[in-house]
């Protein structure tokens, strides 16, 4: 009987990734090998992210993260388990990336994504997905300043609910601070920019049962392990169209949201994003509904 338990199996890059044929042609998969993809973050949606990436045959990434892991981790992050407990996000993310794809070029920054490394991370790189958490505003909008100096293209696919947000940065057009329109405000002000802003239609609002849960000034939020990997496979389609040039990408000021639980997808327009008549009236709506949770504690 022949061993079909791998364990002495040579990696072959086209056979591993053969099944990706017929969606992508041989030509488009050799493409994706020869890309470098930049990912901030490693634990909640940035470690799905990266495996997902690994499984589409990217060749070369930069995972940057600070942090390491913790049993409130558990519900979601992708690199959580008892076995790597108190281990640092990026050097589990980026074996467990080698483990599927061998010949994967990993750069890890293990410091985070900060003023001092910013350049050197996104170096070479030809999209920028966004994993960081809600609450890192300065990393946030430092790195998207960047990619938009740079030109590099950035997706974001962010986890509300039991569904995703997505939106799309593309050279050229709106830029994060365009449409989320944070400045110099403080962080409560920015957090509530940021989540009206991801999701304007506001999909996974009506079933949230606990309210207190959500604690802007506190920077605390539930989450779900639904969320988190839907959002990885929003995020790396996107990411594949964008690199291969192949579909139609939706840029801000346009959005998507979709929710599990609700069986809903909606599309939504704001010219001048957070300026937009409509998203004020949301933001207005929003200071008064958080009212106790965005005083300064």
């Amino acid at each position: 009987m022949a061993d079909t338990s791998g364990g002495n199996a040579e990696f072959v890059y086209e056979q591993a990734f053969s099944r990706n044929i017929g969606w992508v042609t041989a030509a488009e998969q050799a493409a994706l090998r020869g890309k470098r993809v930049a990912i901030a973050g490693a634990g909640g949606v940035g470690g799905w992210h990266l495996l997902a990436l690994a499984r589409l045959g990217i060749g070369a990434v930069h995972i940057a993260d600070f942090d390491r892991f913790d049993i409130v981790n558990f519900n979601r992050q992708a690199g959580a388990f008892v076995s790597t407990l108190g281990l640092p996000k990026v050097d589990v993310a980026a074996r467990m990336a080698r483990d599927i794809n061998p010949g994967m070029a990993v750069r890890v920054f293990p410091q985070g994504v900060n003023a001092g490394n910013l350049g050197d991370f996104l170096d070479g790189v030809d999209l920028y997905v966004d994993g960081l958490d809600f609450f890192a505003f300065d990393a946030r909008a430092a790195t998207y300043a960047e990619c938009a100096r740079l030109g590099i293209p950035a997706t974001m696919a962010a986890p509300l609910g039991m569904g995703v947000a997505s939106l799309n940065f593309m050279p050229g057009k709106m830029t994060f601070e365009e449409y989320f329109r944070w400045g110099n405000l403080p962080d409560p002000e920015k957090a509530l920019r940021f989540l009206i802003g991801l999701a304007p239609a506001g999909l996974h609002r009506p079933y949230l049962v606990e309210p207190a849960a959500v604690n802007l000034p506190e920077r605390r939020g539930p989450s779900t392990v639904m969320a988190c990997q839907l959002c990885a496979g929003v995020a790396v389609t996107q990411a594949l169209k964008i690199l291969l040039k192949r579909g139609r990408v939706l840029a801000v000021p346009h959005a998507t949201q979709y929710d599990a639980f609700r069986d809903k997808l909606v599309r939504t327009w704001r010219p001048g994003g957070n300026r937009n008549p409509l998203q004020w009236l949301a933001i207005r709506i929003g200071r008064y509904f958080y009212s106790k949770s965005l005083r300064q504690p």
